[in-house]
């Protein structure tokens, strides 16, 4: 650690408060710490069928495998991020402090749901999409002059 903030980082906020546990239910996909984070389906709740444990199996199929009834070596598996557009409201900002853009995009995930977030970019990174974006541009200009 050099000490040194990263620039796109609020430097104060609000503190963080503790999540509410996870209680994952049937179907869910669960990361289990107790098995160096092994992740499993659950197949079986504590209470239901006299299970006194959740109850686990790999996404494929496999053995099952028990986890505590309090959850408590649980956690969610979040859904994969499938890709990211703009966001419909909301325009480009630069920072000329930290050398750093901010583009509002809205990130899109398998299970469908959205979140909206920024796209930071150094400098560099700002070159290199504006080149990028001029390309796509003209193959789009010359692919729209194709069709009339």
């Amino acid at each position: 650690m050099t000490g040194r903030r990263t620039p796109h980082l609020p430097s104060k906020g609000p503190e963080l408060l503790p999540a509410a546990p996870f209680a994952p239910r049937l179907g869910d996909l669960a990361a289990d710490t107790a098995h160096s984070g092994r992740v499993g389906v659950v197949v079986a709740l504590p209470g239901e069928d006299s299970a006194t444990t959740y109850h686990l199996r790999p996404p494929g199929g496999g053995p099952t495998w028990s986890a505590p009834a309090d959850g408590s070596t649980l956690l969610p598996v979040p859904a994969q991020i499938t890709h990211a557009t703009l966001l419909a409201s909301g325009d480009a900002d630069y920072d000329p402090r930290t050398g750093q853009g901010s583009v509002p995009v809205v990130f899109h995930f398998a299970d469908g749901s959205t979140s909206e977030g920024a796209l930071i970019l150094t400098s560099a990174d700002l070159e290199r999409l504006h080149s990028q974006t001029g390309r796509l541009l003209v193959s789009h200009a010359g692919t729209a002059g194709a069709a009339e």
